[in-house]
């Protein structure tokens, strides 16, 4: 066991590092707002913790939005290919996976910003559970503020609290549920949104659909099993990543949807509206190639008359003919 010990210190530590430097960071600033030791200081550090990873993932996130666009219009292609070699299942995970290169997709990215959260969401965890458990301070955190840590209490509740060690306390298990919840709520939501608003009618029955579809029902299900062992302090963290994305999310499709899906038709009645106040109405013409009745209009017009350049009087006799003599 200590071999697997050492090797998971190894690996953990460079992890604790980073969490207790923004997390400290961010204590020391609210330090200057409430007591050192209150939970709404450590609470709110943990918040600031979670949007700066997240703000560091907005570029994976970028990519698993670009991936997901991809795998849903690749969808009928992946329904051509299951007709042609459906009775050859190894021929048939061959071509896809050539599909997916030529397309420039990966079916893996989509995973990337959850597989890269779980290290530091599970780093978090035993910094918060060691703090409480043992007083132990990991990465910058010093003894005095790993015990502050482990005590601070949110309306009356410990933050290294945990629905199944709330030995009846009301309170720790009201707050755990409370934030389970909103966790599952935000995870159903989140899933659902990608599915109603930024799916296209074809990809809707493909087995990326069907993926999709358990993901959904499954991944609130994993979260709230998992998350009654988890303190308070991670479950916040927890939380407040989930309602990043779903925010994230909701700003990407409603402003870059995929074409062909809900998402696209309800920005193009926006566009269409938004024009219109502007007094640019869109024709069904003229929307195909990117013009308006009003460019139209001024295309038919005809090109103003030139007018002469005025000239010297010099200038105009030089281009007199000389006059004939008699």
């Amino acid at each position: 066991m200590s071999f697997f010990s050492a090797i998971g210190d190894f690996i953990m530590t460079p992890l604790y590092y980073i969490i207790s430097v923004v997390l400290v960071g961010w204590h020391s600033l609210w330090s200057n707002v409430f007591d050192p030791a209150s939970g709404a200081a450590w609470a709110l550090s943990i918040v600031g913790l979670t949007l700066v990873i997240r703000a560091a993932l907005i570029p994976l996130f970028v990519k698993q939005i670009k991936s997901s666009r991809n795998m849903q219009m690749l969808q009928p292609k992946v329904k051509e290919l299951q007709k042609k070699y459906g009775h050859d299942r190894e021929r048939l995970a061959q071509e896809t996976m050539a599909l997916y290169k030529d397309a420039g997709t990966n079916p893996f990215a989509s995973c990337l910003p959850i597989l890269l959260q779980m290290p530091i969401f599970f780093a978090l965890f035993r910094l918060l559970d060691q703090a409480a458990k043992n007083n132990t301070a990991h990465g910058v955190l010093t003894e005095t503020q790993a015990k502050q840590f482990a005590d601070a209490e949110l309306f009356g509740v410990k933050i290294s609290s945990t629905f199944l060690t709330a030995d009846g306390d009301r309170g720790v298990q009201v707050m755990a549920l409370v934030l389970v919840l909103a966790m599952l709520v935000t995870t159903f939501l989140t899933q659902r949104q990608l599915m109603t608003k930024n799916m296209p009618e074809a990809a809707l029955s493909g087995p990326y659909a069907q993926q999709q579809k358990m993901l959904l029902y499954v991944l609130p299900v994993v979260f709230a099993v998992g998350g009654v062992a988890f303190p308070i302090g991670v479950l916040i963290y927890w939380t407040v990543s989930n309602l990043w994305t779903m925010g994230q999310q909701f700003y990407v499709i409603r402003r870059n949807p995929a074409p062909g899906t809900p998402a696209a038709k309800a920005k193009e009645e926006r566009d269409a509206e938004k024009a219109a106040r502007k007094g640019i109405v869109a024709t069904p013409e003229t929307a195909a190639e990117g013009t308006t009745v009003t460019e139209v209009e001024q295309a038919e017009r005809p090109a103003p008359r030139a007018q002469p350049k005025k000239q010297t009087r010099s200038q105009r006799q030089k281009k007199q003919p000389p006059k004939k003599r008699p």
